[in-house]
């Protein structure tokens, strides 16, 4: 009798162990089609600027320094949005954070459960998209807008946001760049730090006021990092949120503030 009491044992064991075996390999293969997905739309839908993203190079100094023209700032590379949104019509953006692995379309979804475990391209994945807070509105009208993104496992999507705590690393990557059909901007970071799920963080503010400025300020004064930015009221911002694994609900954020430059989609306005 003992001796089938331990066979069934080690049969629920081995079943134990390749159940387990057989769920890690289908994550690892869900992480493997996610990044070859945002790899090869990279690829299709962005190209890059032929003077780097930066300052366009036709705006130079001309002989004599007389009425020098203000050099214009675009973005480092350009967005097919058109094609983009034939794929999803809810993609509103691409983010991207030179020398990380943050370079995403962003989406806006009817809620903020859907692209939790969906790709844009609307396919099931455990990496999940990055998507504005539902509540926000479109075209980053609002004072704040929250953007969502996994802290995966193999430092894909927003895996690296808490890589800011280190002073270090902040002075290395104090701008992002966020790409959309009708502006762009980059993103300057002024605050990270690690908060709950639940905290005042995460209130959304639709325009300029005394509770927006006094929100900026507590945001600034919990940051892992010191950064030298005005914080101007009538400016808009976003918030970047991930996971952190500190405490139950813990998530790490990243604000920034949304400074125009003079594209949209990568494409230079003309004047």
């Amino acid at each position: 009798m003992g001796k089938w009491i331990r066979r069934i044992i080690m049969l629920v064991l081995l079943a134990i162990f390749l159940f387990s075996v057989i769920s890690i390999a289908i994550i690892l293969y869900q992480y493997k089609v996610s990044d070859q997905l945002y790899e090869s739309t990279a690829s299709q839908y962005t190209i890059q600027s032929a003077g780097g993203g930066g300052e366009d190079a036709g705006a130079q100094t001309p002989q004599g320094g007389e009425n020098v023209p203000e050099a214009k700032v675009t973005a480092p590379f350009s967005v097919d949005f058109e094609g983009l949104q034939t794929v999803c019509g809810d993609v509103a953006g691409w983010i991207y954070c030179e020398d990380t692995p943050i370079n995403y379309p962003v989406v806006l979804g009817k809620d903020n459960d859907y692209y939790l475990t969906h790709n844009f391209d609307g396919s099931a994945s455990a990496s999940g998209s990055i998507f504005i807070e539902a509540a926000n509105r479109p075209g980053f009208a609002d004072s704040n807008t929250i953007i969502y993104g996994h802290h995966m496992k193999n430092g894909s999507m927003f895996a690296t946001l808490d890589k800011w705590a280190e002073q270090e690393y902040y002075e290395e990557h104090p701008v992002m760049w966020l790409l959309t059909p009708e502006q762009d901007y980059k993103i300057v970071l002024f605050a990270g730090y690690t908060t709950s799920a639940y905290s005042d963080t995460y209130v959304i503010f639709q325009g300029p006021g005394g509770e927006l400025d006094a929100w900026l300020e507590k945001c600034k004064g919990q940051s892992d990092f010191d950064a030298e930015l005005e914080l101007e009221g009538d400016a808009r911002y976003v918030l970047l949120s991930t996971c952190a694994y500190v405490f139950d609900n813990a998530r790490y954020v990243l604000h920034g503030k949304l400074v125009p430059v003079d594209s949209a989609g990568g494409v230079p306005f003309e004047k």
